[in-house]
C-alpha cells in the first residue's frame, strides 16, 4: 500500500529541517556536552525539539547581526554629537590610571565594546535596600526637569509599579520627556491598559521585541530578553544593578543597585540610545541633547572612583561579563565572594572557580536558600558537590530571597550589576553591569557580603552529601541537562 504523496513531502521536508537543524548545531560553536544534549533531545522529542532548538537554541553572536542591529544607532551617535562634546562627554582616561594588576582586565573590557572604556570622577551609592532605591528614584523623577530614559527587565502591575508609574506621568504631563524600554516578553501578565494609560499621558512605551523590527530581529528577542535595569535622568543620574521595579523589589526581597553620578551616565545613556533605536524608536532632540558632561563630584558617599559601564548582548561578538568574571578568577590572589539568585555557571566560570579554589583562593559563593521559583533550588544545587570538592564554600542565606548580583576580589575590584552566574545573562541575555576599580568601594562590598553570610548556612562536603538524596539528585541532574541547552 503506498502512502499519500502529501505524508511523503511531509516526511521529507521534515528529514531536510532536521538534517539542517543537526548542521546548524554542529557548526554551532557551542561546547560539545551542550551539543550532545540538544542532539539528543531534537532526536528523540522530534518534532518538539526541532521547534525548541529553532525557538530558543540558535546562537546569535554573529557579527553580521551585531551590525545590523547597532549600526544605525552608532551611525546616528556619530552624525549629532560634535566631536568637541564627544571629548567633553567621554573623556579620553589611559587604563593606566588604573592599578597596574587590573589594567588588563580595563584593557579587555574596553576591546569587547567601544562604550566600555574606563571613566573616572564618579560619585555613586551602594544601596541594599528596596525601600532606599524607591526613595531616592522617586525623589530624582519628581526633580527631573528635561527627560527620563527607563529599561527594565520587570516593571510591576502592583503598588510598587504604580508609584513609580504615577511619577512618570506627571513628569510627562509637565513637558519631561519620558522613554520606558519594556521587556515585553515578561510584561506580558500586565494588561495592555497599564501602558495604554501611560501613553495618554505623555510617556512613549517601546516594547523590546516586536516583529515590525524585522523576522530576525524578532526571532531572535523572543529567546534574548532584555535583562537590564537602567534609568538616566536629565543626563545627570543614573541608576543600574539588580532591581527591578515590583514590590519584590521594594518591599520584600535583598538586592543590590547603585545610584551613580558622572561620566558613567552618559555610558548608561548610550546603552539606553542603542537599544531603543534597535527596538525601533526614535527621539524627541538630536542626540547631543541628552549627553552632559558633569557639573560636580556628585552627592553619593563614594567619590571619585573609576568604573567601566559594561553591557553585553547575544548579538555582541563576544560574552564580555563572562571574559570579565574568568579574567578575576584567573588572577585573583587572596579572596573572590560572590552572590547570585541563579547558580548555573559555564563551563569556563565553573573551572576557573574551582582551579581558584585548588590553588588556595577563598572562594565564597551566597545563594538564597529560600527561592523564587520552583525550578531553581535544584538548578542551583547541581554544582554544590563538585565545589565542595574544589574547596570552594558554598553558603545559602536564610530569611528573604537574595537576588544580588555581586563580586568582589582582593579588596580591589567589584561588580554590581545585572547578570547572573548562568548562560543565560553571559550568553543570551541583554544585560548591563558596572566593574569598579577602588579599595574603598571594595572594603564596602566585602562588608555587605560578610553581613549576609552571618545569615547563612555553609554547607560542607559531608553534611551536603548526607542531605542531597537520590531524587534530588535526579532533578539537579535533569535541570543541569536543560541549562546546558542554552
Amino acid at each position: 500500500m503506498m502512502m499519500p504523496a502529501q505524508y511523503t513531502i511531509g516526511i521529507v521536508l521534515w528529514v531536510a529541517l532536521y538534517v539542517g537543524v543537526v548542521y546548524q548545531l554542529i557548526h554551532s560553536g557551542r561546547d560539545s556536552d551542550t551539543r550532545l544534549a540538544w542532539l539528543i533531545f531534537i532526536t528523540f522529542c522530534m518534532p518538539v525539539g526541532v521547534i525548541c532548538y529553532c525557538l530558543v537554541g540558535i546562537r546569535y553572536r554573529r557579527r553580521e547581526v551585531y551590525q545590523r542591529l547597532h549600526t544605525a544607532s552608532e551611525e546616528l551617535l556619530d552624525k549629532e554629537l560634535p566631536a568637541d562634546q564627544r571629548k567633553a562627554v567621554f573623556p579620553d582616561v589611559p587604563e593606566s590610571s588604573a592599578d597596574e594588576q587590573y589594567r588588563p582586565l580595563v584593557r579587555m573590557l574596553s576591546a569587547c565594546g567601544k562604550w566600555n572604556r574606563l571613566c573616572e570622577g564618579n560619585s555613586y551609592e551602594i544601596i541594599t535596600s528596596g525601600q532606599r532605591k524607591r526613595e531616592l528614584l522617586l525623589e530624582d523623577i519628581r526633580n527631573a526637569k528635561e527627560f527620563i530614559h527607563l529599561e527594565y527587565f520587570r516593571f510591576g502591575n502592583d503598588k510598587s509599579g504604580m508609584e513609580i508609574r504615577d511619577a512618570l506621568q506627571q513628569k510627562a504631563a509637565e513637558g519631561v520627556e519620558v522613554l520606558f524600554l519594556n521587556n515585553n516578553m515578561i510584561g506580558r501578565v500586565i494588561p495592555r491598559s497599564y501602558f495604554r494609560n501611560m501613553k495618554k499621558a505623555g510617556i512613549k512605551v517601546l516594547p523590546y521585541t516586536h516583529i515590525r523590527n524585522g523576522f530576525r530581529s524578532w526571532l531572535m528577542r523572543l529567546n534574548c530578553q532584555n535583562h537590564r535595569k537602567i534609568v538616566v535622568i536629565d543626563g545627570k543620574v543614573g541608576y543600574t544593578g539588580g532591581m527591578n521595579i515590583n514590590d519584590n523589589y521594594f518591599y520584600k526581597w535583598r538586592d543590590t543597585h547603585l545610584r551613580i553620578e558622572g561620566p558613567a551616565v552618559s555610558r548608561m545613556e548610550v546603552s539606553f540610545v542603542d537599544s531603543w533605536i534597535s527596538s525601533g524608536g526614535s527621539f524627541g532632540h538630536p542626540l547631543d541633547y541628552y549627553f552632559r558632561a558633569p557639573e560636580g563630584p556628585g552627592n553619593g558617599p563614594f567619590k571619585d572612583k573609576r568604573v567601566q559601564i559594561v553591557t553585553d548582548e547575544a548579538d555582541f561578538p563576544w560574552p564580555t561579563t563572562l571574559l570579565g568574571y574568568d579574567w578575576i578568577l584567573q588572577n585573583v590572589k587572596d579572596y573572590v565572594y560572590i552572590q547570585t539568585p541563579y547558580f548555573v555557571p559555564p563551563d569556563s566560570l565553573l573551572d576557573a572557580l574551582k582551579s581558584a579554589a585548588l590553588r588556595g583562593v577563598d572562594i565564597r559563593v551566597m545563594l538564597p536558600r529560600k527561592v523564587d521559583t520552583p525550578f531553581i533550588g535544584p538548578a542551583n544545587r547541581a554544582m554544590y558537590q563538585e565545589c565542595l570538592e574544589a574547596g570552594i564554600k558554598i553558603y545559602e542565606r536564610s530569611g528573604e530571597f537574595i537576588h544580588s548580583k555581586t563580586l568582589v576580589a582582593d579588596d580591589g575590584v567589584c561588580i554590581i550589576g545585572a547578570s547572573n552566574l548562568d548562560r543565560r545573562s553571559f550568553n543570551i541575555n541583554a544585560e548591563v553591569n558596572t566593574f569598579i576599580y577602588d579599595k574603598q568601594t571594595a572594603l564596602a562590598c566585602k562588608e555587605i557580603f560578610l553581613t549576609d553570610q552571618a545569615l547563612a548556612k555553609e554547607w560542607s562536603l559531608d553534611e551536603w552529601l548526607d542531605a542531597h538524596k537520590w531524587y534530588s539528585r535526579i532533578a539537579s541532574g535533569v535541570m543541569r541537562l536543560g541549562h546546558r541547552m542554552l
